[in-house]
């Protein structure tokens, strides 16, 4: 049948070229799909070979050398632990170790009241921001449970351990009590040491009344700590 016969159209005479084409080589689709298949993955054999060349003589590392980035376990001392310390080998040398009780039982406070205390030459931006709990705090010592001179004790010692590690926040979480005994004694000894520049009730959701947050000088002339 030829192009010029006058019964079929110009697109029925391509249509029937079309299928005489497939009838010829009825399988010329799938060797294409079949060739396109091969070739990639001939190409990522290339790019495999290519990246073993380039890594030959490369030796892995050795990881004994790298620093670990673990939690620190190191667990923070307690009153209790500092008062045993304090009863085995006797008090640690301490800055202004007589405090008096004095203060504490003519101005005994509530149990829910908010404890606010600041030297006057305090930055009032430092002091607002030790109110909202926004420095972060070093060391915090619990007195539950504690003594009165057992309490002292641990709260001279939670604040010589923070000089001697330059740190100069620190929380002591004296509880509330129906009579808030601890809590007036910590905010009577803290008043009288030289180190304190302020503290403050802590926010609600570091342990609000029931916990103080100390706002410590710098000690910039420990030995250890060079600027």
């Amino acid at each position: 049948m030829s192009k010029n016969d006058s019964s079929l159209s110009k697109d029925q005479y391509n249509l029937l070229k079309s299928f005489k084409k497939q009838i010829t080589h009825p399988h010329s689709s799938a060797l294409a799909k079949q060739a396109k298949v091969q070739a990639v993955e001939q190409e990522q054999e290339d790019d495999l070979d290519f990246f073993r060349k380039q890594m030959q003589g490369v030796q892995k590392m050795d990881a004994s050398n790298i620093a670990k980035l673990g939690k620190n376990n190191k667990k923070k001392p307690d009153a209790q632990t500092l008062a045993k310390r304090a009863s085995a080998i006797g008090p640690m040398d301490v800055d202004n170790a007589a405090l008096s009780d004095t203060q504490a039982m003519l101005n005994p406070v509530a149990s829910q009241a908010k404890l606010s205390y600041r030297i006057a030459t305090l930055q009032h931006k430092v002091f607002e921001d030790l109110k909202a709990g926004n420095l972060r705090w070093f060391e915090a010592v619990d007195l539950h449970g504690c003594t009165v001179e057992d309490a002292r004790s641990a709260v001279l010692q939670i604040i010589q351990i923070a000089k001697d590690e330059n740190q100069n926040v620190l929380k002591i979480v004296h509880g509330k009590g129906p009579e808030a005994i601890l809590k007036t004694h910590v905010n009577s000894w803290l008043r009288q040491h030289r180190d304190v520049l302020a503290f403050v009730s802590a926010p609600e959701n570091q342990g609000g009344t029931g916990a103080v947050l100390v706002l410590l000088k710098r000690a910039e002339k420990n030995p250890k700590f060079k600027q």
